[in-house]
C-alpha cells in the first residue's frame, strides 16, 4: 500500500488498534545481521491524527545474510532472487547437515506418498526463532527453525511439510501469487484513480480481506491433503493436531510478550490458526485413515538431529535479555526503560509495557553526511513535530539529536544517533507523555553505547538440549534447567507438547533451553 492510502487507512476509526499492535505494523530496515527488511515502518500506524509519517524515506539495509547453506541449483534468475530474498528476509538459511538430512528423508517419503510424486521440492531450513513454513509454486520449501523446535517428532514435523506440498500441488501457491499481483494492481489503480484517500483505503482494505478469506479455505484444504499424504507416508496422521494444540499454547505466551498483542514477525499462526475447530477438523481428518497410536512418530530420532539447535534469538542477529538488546555483529547495545518488555522481530526491534501505553522501536536509516540529525527530524518523515524540542546532544560520544512529536492520542520522544555509516532511530510512544516519562526515555537513550570487544566474545547463543530423565526428576526439575527469561515452566510444557499435570518417566528424553 502506498503511503498516502496506509495513513488514510490509519487514521480511519475502524482501523483503530493498541499501541503495541501498530508499533508492529511497519517496516524499514532489519537489525537482524543479514536482513534486508525495511524496519521503522511501524511507528506510524500509530500515529492517528498526528500527521502522515514516511518511514519507508532514506532506509538501508544493515547486513546481507548469508545464503551460502541453501541450494539454488535449478533455479531460473528469478526463481532465485525470490529465494534471495525470502532467504535474507529470514535471517539467512541455518546450516545444520544432520537436521537437513533428516527432514530430506522425511519430505522424500512424502512425496513418493502424494498425488504428485512427480515433483521435486527443495527444502531450506530458515535461521528464524519465528513459528513458520511456506511454499513457492517451483516446489521450494521453508521451514524455520523456530517451528522445528516446537515439534516434538517425524510426524509432527511431517504434518507441516505435507501441508506446505499441499499448498504446492493443489497449485494453492500459484493462484495465491495471481491474486497478490491482482490486489497491487488493484491497490495501485485506486490509489491513482479515487481522489477520496478514505473510500480508497476502505476498498483496498475490503479486497485485502477478501484474499485473506480465500487463503483460510485453501488452509483448510491443505490440512485434509497433507493429513492424507502423511499417513500414506506411514507417519502418525494425529501429528498435525498435535502440533496445532502446541503452536496454540505458544501463540499464548506470544500474545501476552508485547503488551497483549501477538507479533506479526512472518509467523505460521497469521495463517494457520490453531483454532479448536481447526484442530478438531484435524482430528477428524486423522481418524479417516487410522486410530490414534498408530503410524510412525520417530521421536528419538527427531530429538537427536534437534540438539544443539540454536533456540531464540541467534547472537550474530542480535538478541533479547530482559531489558537489553544486544548486537554483537554490528557493535552496539541499549537497554529499555524498567517495566518494558523487548522481543527482536524480523522487523525491529519492539518494546511495550504490559498495559500498552507506552511503546518503544528501534530500527537504522541512511542520512547523508551533510544533513544535520537536527534536520533530520524536522525533515517531514514525521508529521507533528515541535519544532523548538529538536535539540542536538551526544551519546555515549556519538553525535545525536531529540525532538518531540505530538498527535491526538499518542505522543513520541524521538533520537537519531549516528552510529558508524547508519542512522539509528529510537522511537518512544507514550499516551501521555509526562516529564517523568521523558526523563526515562532519555535515560534509556543513553544506554545506547559500542558493544566492548570483550563482551562479544562472551555471547553464547541459546540452544535447544536433549536431556534424558532421571529416577528423581520430575517436571518442576527439569524446567529448573530452562535458561530462558521468563516462564520457564510453561514453556517447557510446550516445548515438549506436555500438560500441567503430565508426570515423566525414568529415561524420558525431554527438550531444554541452555547455553
Amino acid at each position: 500500500m502506498r503511503p498516502s492510502a496506509w495513513q488514510a487507512l490509519a487514521r480511519q476509526p475502524s482501523a483503530r488498534q493498541s499501541l503495541a499492535a501498530r508499533i508492529r505494523a511497519l517496516a524499514p530496515i532489519s537489525l537482524r545481521a543479514g536482513r534486508t527488511a525495511a524496519l521503522l515502518a511501524a511507528l506510524g500506524g500509530v500515529l492517528t491524527g498526528c500527521g502522515s509519517v514516511d518511514l519507508d524515506r532514506a532506509s538501508v539495509p544493515l547486513t546481507r545474510a548469508s545464503l551460502a547453506a541453501s541450494d539454488t541449483a535449478g533455479m531460473s534468475p528469478a526463481q532465485r532472487r525470490e529465494h534471495e530474498r525470502l532467504v535474507a528476509s529470514y535471517g539467512g538459511a541455518y546450516d545444520d547437515p544432520e537436521l537437513k538430512a533428516l527432514i530430506q528423508s522425511v519430505v522424500e517419503r512424502l512425496v513418493a506418498a502424494s498425488e504428485r510424486p512427480d515433483l521435486k521440492y527443495r527444502v531450506t531450513v530458515l535461521n528464524s526463532p519465528a513459528i513458520n513454513a511456506f511454499a513457492l509454486p517451483d516446489g521450494s520449501l521453508y521451514v524455520t527453525r523456530g517451528l522445528l523446535a516446537l515439534a516434538n517428532d517425524t510426524s509432527e514435523m511431517s504434518s507441516v511439510l505435507a501441508h506446505e506440498m499441499a499448498h504446492v500441488i493443489a497449485r494453492h501457491a500459484s493462484i495465491r501469487e495471481d491474486q497478490v499481483k491482482q490486489a497491487v494492481l488493484v491497490s495501485r489503480v485506486i490509489s491513482d484513480v479515487v481522489a477520496d484517500q478514505n473510500m480508497g483505503a476502505l476498498a483496498m482494505q475490503k479486497s485485502r480481506q477478501t484474499l485473506a478469506t480465500f487463503s483460510r479455505g485453501q488452509e483448510l484444504e491443505a490440512d485434509a491433503i497433507g493429513v492424507g499424504i502423511a499417513a500414506r507416508a506411514g507417519f502418525d496422521p494425529y501429528g498435525a493436531s498435535r502440533f496445532l494444540t502446541d503452536m496454540g499454547k505458544q501463540a499464548g505466551i506470544r500474545s501476552n510478550a508485547l503488551a497483549g498483542n501477538a507479533t506479526p514477525d512472518m509467523d505460521f499462526l497469521s495463517s494457520h490458526p490453531a483454532t479448536p475447530e481447526r484442530i478438531s477438523i484435524a482430528i477428524a481428518n486423522a481418524r479417516e485413515y487410522a486410530a490414534p497410536g498408530n503410524g510412525e512418530r520417530d521421536k528419538a530420532a527427531y530429538l537427536a538431529a534437534l540438539n544443539g539447535m540454536v533456540y531464540g534469538d541467534d547472537p550474530k542477529e542480535g538478541f533479547v535479555r530482559g531489558r537489553n538488546f544486544f548486537h554483537p555483529k554490528l557493535g552496539f547495545t541499549f537497554t529499555a526503560p524498567e517495566g518494558f518488555s523487548l522481543e527482536n522481530t524480523s522487523q525491529a526491534v519492539l518494546g511495550a509495557t504490559s498495559s500498552g501505553s507506552e511503546a518503544l522501536r528501534l530500527d537504522a536509516v541512511r542520512v547523508p553526511g551533510d544533513q544535520s540529525l537536527g534536520q533530520y527530524l524536522s525533515s517531514g518523515w514525521i508529521d507533528g513535530v515541535e519544532i523548538n524540542s529538536v535539540e542536538t546532544l551526544s551519546v555515549n560520544g556519538f553525535s545525536a539529536a531529540t525532538a518531540v512529536a505530538r498527535g491526538e492520542q499518542w505522543s513520541f520522544r524521538m533520537f537519531a544517533i549516528r552510529f558508524g555509516s547508519d542512522v539509528y532511530r529510537l522511537i518512544f510512544a507514550a499516551r501521555t507523555l509526562t516529564p517523568d516519562l521523558d526523563k526515562q526515555f532519555r535515560a534509556a537513550a543513553e544506554t545506547f553505547r559500542r558493544v566492548a570487544t570483550n563482551e562479544a566474545e562472551t555471547v553464547k547463543p541459546l540452544r535447544i538440549r536433549i536431556a534424558t530423565v532421571g529416577l528423581t526428576d520430575n517436571v518442576e526439575k527439569m524446567a529448573g534447567r530452562m535458561q530462558v527469561p521468563d516462564r520457564p515452566m510453561e514453556r517447557f510444557l510446550i516445548l515438549n507438547g506436555l500438560d500441567k499435570d503430565a508426570k515423566l518417566h525414568y529415561g524420558d528424553k525431554v527438550k531444554i533451553v541452555t547455553d
